[in-house]
């Protein structure tokens, strides 16, 4: 460890993606873990973070007490729910930190929340946080724009573990916000969730969304353009959910040298087009 390392906190350190994020915060260069939480009342109250990851012992014992490891850290990263990452947001605004955001199923309550948090925290926020989702995105958009909308159908195919609680995916919806800035509308009007009965024809312009759970998968996303006599099929597999801790990792360095606001890992890479 640096002194110059940025000090990260981890919140739900026991779960399958921040025990990932311990690994490989011991992993990268120019970071260090400051802290690790979890939910007040969790058997994994005072346990060794280190241990827990797997990277052997850290000296730093999993706590319940998010102000105070905020306040000793230069960032936090979050992989939880809704309702707990609206008050992490808070929480980062008070202690002018970074805070990376890669929790998915948010309400336009609890994004209007984070939006007012990063007029004073350093807010970076993505359905995925992945390189190859964020590229693929891109190239939905010029996709979209390129292609008339009376005559190529835009679906999106997701699946996921049978754990994973919200649908559509982030990503999901990520790769559809994508579609429909392509195509100069909203997403939320024009997006069909669901089709179950006699739905009568595809509405001409809509973007649709099919959502598949079962086993271990991670994430396999794939946007079909279906024209006459011809189709385009876009796709980005997940294989190991790593590739979004570093991605987060990456976004917390690239954050710790901006003005507060709200970014997206568009902004991380370079490949925003605002």
């Amino acid at each position: 460890m640096s002194n110059a390392d940025m000090k990260l906190v981890v919140v739900g350190a026991g779960g399958r993606m921040g025990q990932t994020l311990i690994r490989v915060i011991q992993a990268m260069d120019g970071v260090t873990l400051s802290a690790a939480l979890e939910r007040t009342g969790s058997p994994l109250i005072g346990k060794d973070a280190g241990e827990l990851a797997g990277v052997g012992p850290l000296s730093i014992p999993v706590t319940d007490q998010p102000l105070e490891a905020f306040v000793h850290a230069d960032g936090v990263i979050d992989f939880t729910a809704p309702a707990a990452t609206v008050e992490f947001a808070a929480l980062a605004a008070q202690a002018r930190i970074v805070h990376i955001v890669g929790t998915t199923g948010c309400s336009g309550e609890d994004d209007a929340s984070i939006k007012a948090a990063a007029r004073h925290a350093r807010i970076v926020k993505s359905g995925n946080m992945s390189l190859g989702v964020n590229l693929l995105a891109v190239l939905v958009e010029q996709a979209a724009r390129a292609l008339e909308a009376a005559d190529w159908d835009i679906e999106i195919l997701e699946m996921h573990h049978k754990h994973k609680v919200d649908a559509p995916s982030g990503t999901a919806l990520l790769l559809g916000e994508a579609a429909a800035k392509g195509r100069a509308i909203d997403l939320m009007p024009n997006a069909v969730k669901v089709r179950d009965g006699h739905t009568g024809a595809r509405v001409s312009g809509s973007i649709g969304f099919a959502t598949l759970r079962g086993g271990s998968v991670v994430g396999d996303h794939s946007v079909l353009l279906a024209g006459e006599g011809e189709q385009i099929e876009l796709r980005h597999t997940a294989l190991d959910r790593t590739i979004f801790a570093r991605g987060a990792v990456k976004a917390a360095l690239w954050a710790h040298g901006q003005k507060p606001g709200l970014y997206s890992m568009l902004d991380v890479l370079g490949l925003s087009s605002t």
